[in-house]
């Protein structure tokens, strides 16, 4: 029996650098770039450049060490972006009190992106392996004219 498999496009770029509130917003100007590049739409793009600060700006708030990585792939028709950090502390997401200063960015992007999700992660760096995880959201269909869909 024959079984007919699709070729899905795949693209990637990545980034390891040390988080700081002075550099999200070229990271966030890099990756609408990138993604303008790929030919995603505007709304993907606002989308990642949100996405972006909120897991990098944790980083700098949350994680142990401000060494991760940032990737941002093309798979099909939607775009992920991915932060890779050495905490092992998972992210703790609860409905935010509108009252205080802060506490509701995660919960925001997880409701806003289209997939959202978290999990323990082994993180390599020139230094070697480090336990961590991964924090990541997409935007499908961000790549229209992928012909995929």
């Amino acid at each position: 029996m024959a079984v007919a498999v699709r070729s899905i496009e795949c693209q990637a770029r990545g980034w390891s650098l040390t988080a700081s509130a002075a550099g999200i917003e070229h990271r966030r100007r890099q990756t609408a770039v990138l993604l303008q590049e790929w030919g995603a739409t505007q709304r993907a793009v606002e989308m990642a450049r949100l996405g972006v600060s909120e897991l990098l700006s944790n980083v700098v708030k949350h994680a142990v060490s401000r060494r991760c990585s940032l990737r941002v792939s093309r798979i099909g028709a939607d775009a992920v972006v991915q932060v890779f950090d050495q905490s092992k502390d998972l992210p703790v997401i609860e409905r935010p009190d509108w009252m205080a200063e802060g506490g509701r960015g995660l919960w925001l992007l997880r409701e806003m992106a289209d997939g959202f999700g978290y999990m323990p992660k082994p993180y390599t760096s020139c230094s070697g392996l480090a336990l961590g995880k991964v924090v990541w959201f997409s935007c499908w269909g961000a790549f229209p004219s992928d012909g995929t869909a």
